[in-house]
């Protein structure tokens, strides 16, 4: 065993010196999320009517406990800052260890580098210690920052202390599954869509688990779910966490035991061989045979969505009707039942549009994707110009979101209308529809980073990460009405209006047009990366 291992601890000493900088942007977030609520809530809510309102309109709308979870307690700064920070920054924690773990061990077989490596004094499981050591150690910084800044800025220290150790155990879970899916997969994008696609699942249904009431055992059978079980600040249990240890030492243990009897450069799941004569001879066919495994995936979660979301619309009435603080944070200025059921399916429509816009963006991404795996400039050497070449990834970017948005709203509209709620099938498609643009214009600015600096990866997120944080935390942090403008999906008009303002969409155009000839231009001009 120790002959496997040679070579570790140098390997290691490496990676943290130059890969451990991957983590700042999640360290930022995490901390910039957990410590601002400690200190902007005494000045939000200042009163108990104040916070008694807030508590009642976020933990009885259960769209909102399917992203951040059960609100335990949203009187005091510790209880809020637990239902806003722990699933997010535990989510964004957790993506940062599946990054490190897989470009650590499958993605340097991809570009070359293990055979480098492995040409000195290097064990077969060295490479593989040496990226979950990166990851364990990552996720251990963005607790320990986070939980430690939050202290100083008012928290409990044991709740923050708590709040941040979920961070760090999120992570460590998704190191283990991530160590495991680097031996399954035949390469990298492959071990990164396996890991990140079970991220997401277990995330969801943690959400659906304690939004819709579900069977006690649900919970606590999702590793997400003992994170929530902790209850920082209203209950401060930190035995759950060792749940956590244990699953990340048994998963880490199988990925080091599939590693042993993996060959160098395979995986379990093994690539199907091509065609004996290429069949692909268009940049659009091109584009969609490399997304045809995305597309099919999202389209499966984006109907089960339209049924999830459905679900919730159908309860319209008995929501809005247990309080008039729900009524007022769905639907400020709402008076009659139509209205505010009409409101409500816009909030809805908006949160399947935002995720709507995440395989938008992956899409665009797949374009820096080919670039930096020297793929491009393999296919541009040909009779295939670069406008063509970006055109045909935009129009599969563009296209594909549309689609899933109107597949999940047609199944929300369907459902909504079985329900007698009060508007006609007709305005609720509609709804969808011009929920569309959104979705583009949340994306577009991955286009304008592809184009300008695709080596700023995480700024193509901007689009979403903004539109997420002013429509849906925007009302509740009472930011002034021309900041929450700015996002996208409160351009969108409500249909279900007498004389709905169609202005918004004009502005939404403008800008999904600007920022995509910024991206096109850009990316005629410069120089293809390597």
């Amino acid at each position: 065993m120790s002959s496997a291992l040679a070579g570790s601890a140098p390997l290691l000493r490496t990676l943290l010196r130059h890969d451990l900088r991957r983590f700042a942007p999640w360290i930022a977030i995490a901390t910039l999320l957990s410590a601002s609520t400690v200190l902007v809530y005494p000045w939000l809510f200042p009163g108990d009517a104040d916070r008694a309102a807030l508590a009642t309109a976020i933990g009885a709308n259960p769209a909102l406990g399917i992203i951040f979870g059960p609100a335990f307690d949203l009187t005091t700064a510790d209880g809020f800052n637990a239902w806003r920070s722990m699933a997010i920054a535990g989510f964004l924690t957790s993506l940062g260890a599946i990054f490190a773990v897989t470009q650590s061990t499958r993605g340097q077989e991809d570009t070359g580098q293990a055979e480098l490596l492995a040409s000195g004094v290097l064990g077969r499981s060295s490479r593989l210690l040496a990226g979950v050591g990166l990851a364990l150690i990552g996720s251990l910084v963005v607790g320990a920052v986070a939980g430690a800044v939050t202290g100083l800025c008012g928290g409990n220290w044991n709740s923050s202390l708590l709040l941040a150790a979920t961070f760090t155990c999120s992570g460590w879970i998704f190191t283990g599954i991530a160590a495991i899916a680097a031996q399954l997969g035949s390469d990298a994008r492959t071990a990164n869509t396996l890991a990140v696609s079970a991220l997401g699942i277990l995330f969801l249904l943690r959400g659906f688990a304690y939004a819709m009431s579900a069977p006690e055992w649900t919970v606590w059978a999702n590793p997400l779910g003992w994170m929530t079980e902790t209850r920082p600040a209203s209950g401060d249990r930190w035995w759950p966490l060792a749940f956590t240890v244990a699953f990340a030492a048994v998963a880490l243990t199988i990925a080091f035991a599939l590693q042993s009897r993996r060959d160098f450069g395979q995986g379990a799941i093994a690539p199907k061989p091509g065609p004996s004569r290429g069949a692909v001879r268009t940049p659009w066919a091109l584009a969609l045979r490399l997304g045809r495994g995305s597309l099919i995936s999202w389209a499966i979660a984006f109907a089960v969505f339209g049924l999830v979301f459905g679900s919730f619309a159908t309860a319209i009435h008995e929501l809005l009707g247990k309080d008039s603080a729900i009524a007022a944070f769905l639907a400020s200025g709402a008076t009659t039942s139509a209205e505010l059921t009409s409101a409500f399916l816009v909030t809805i429509y908006s949160m399947v549009g935002m995720l709507a816009a995440v395989p938008g963006v992956q899409f665009v991404l797949r374009v820096h994707g080919e670039e930096t795996a020297d793929r491009l400039g393999i296919v541009l050497a040909g009779a295939v110009s670069r406008s063509r070449y970006f055109a045909a990834n935009l129009a599969l970017a563009f296209i594909a979101p549309a689609v899933f948005a109107m597949l999940a709203g047609t199944g929300i509209a369907l459902m909504a209308a079985s329900a007698n709620l009060g508007v006609g099938l007709d305005t609720m498609l509609l709804q969808a529809l011009v929920t569309v643009p959104a979705v583009w214009a949340a994306m577009s600015i991955a286009i304008a980073v592809v184009g300008v600096r695709p080596r700023v990866v995480i700024a193509a997120w901007a689009g979403v990460l903004v539109s997420f944080v002013l429509t849906m935390l925007g009302p509740t942090f009472k930011f002034p009405d021309w900041v929450i403008s700015i996002s996208p999906f409160k351009q969108v008009p409500n249909m279900g209006e007498a004389s709905p303002n169609l202005i918004g969409l004009v502005w939404i155009g403008i800008a999904v047009v600007f920022f995509t000839i910024v991206g096109i231009t850009a990316f005629r001009r410069r120089d293809v990366e390597g």
